[in-house]
């Protein structure tokens, strides 16, 4: 019987295999363990570009247990998500999952090495909560938006959760998440994670 796959295994190769396009591009961030609603949640990896792109990982010695809070802070936060599981959970996957959720198979191929076959696509997330989104910023980031749009100096000083309200307030969601896609892409100050990278070397991609 094939040996089972840990978070490692699958989280190295989804990098290095499926990721490998993202990591090529210089308008593109790959992040490992990004904060969702302050640090409550966090997505396995995250892809930032012209749009939010969640991945969950759930090797087979991970259980389900704290799948559907997952699943509502993704849904909360990212335009298209994918599940990246184990044969352990590929059944239960397809059940607990809404229909938007990709959903991709992680086994060891023949000689060893992590496959990956891709059960179903993710689409648009429709879900999408204007203020969870803007929880992804930091409070200086969400500040120098706030100013741009001329809001008074004594609402710059209210706490965190005030400011993300007033950008809801302020901007379109399409706008708000372009901005908050523009911090994230800009931000000089991640705690950096070394990986594997796709050519086999340490490779951009980062942690919150």
């Amino acid at each position: 019987m094939a040996a089972t796959l840990n978070d490692s295994d699958i989280r190295g190769s989804l990098h290095r295999k499926v990721l490998r396009k993202h990591h090529a591009r210089d308008n593109t961030l790959v992040v490992d363990e990004l904060g969702l609603n302050h640090g409550r949640c966090r997505a396995d990896v995250a892809v930032i570009n012209g749009h939010l792109i969640g991945f969950e990982i759930k090797s087979d010695e991970d259980t389900l247990a704290r799948l559907e809070e997952q699943i509502s802070a993704y849904d909360a936060t990212f335009d298209r998500s994918t599940a990246v599981v184990g044969c352990r959970h590929v059944g239960k996957a397809k059940v607990m999952l809404p229909p938007w959720w990709g959903i991709m198979l992680a086994r060891r191929g023949p000689r060893g090495a992590v496959r990956f076959e891709r059960i179903r696509h993710a689409t648009r997330n429709d879900s999408v909560d204007p203020f969870s989104v803007a929880r992804l910023l930091w409070r200086d980031e969400a500040e120098a938006i706030l100013a741009g749009g001329d809001v008074p100096r004594k609402v710059l000083r209210q706490p965190r959760a005030v400011l993300y309200k007033e950008l809801v307030k302020m901007l379109p969601l399409r706008e708000l998440r372009k901005q908050v896609r523009d911090c994230l892409l800009n931000r000089k100050k991640w705690r950096r994670l070394q990986s594997p990278s796709p050519s086999g070397g340490l490779c951009r991609h980062i942690a919150t």
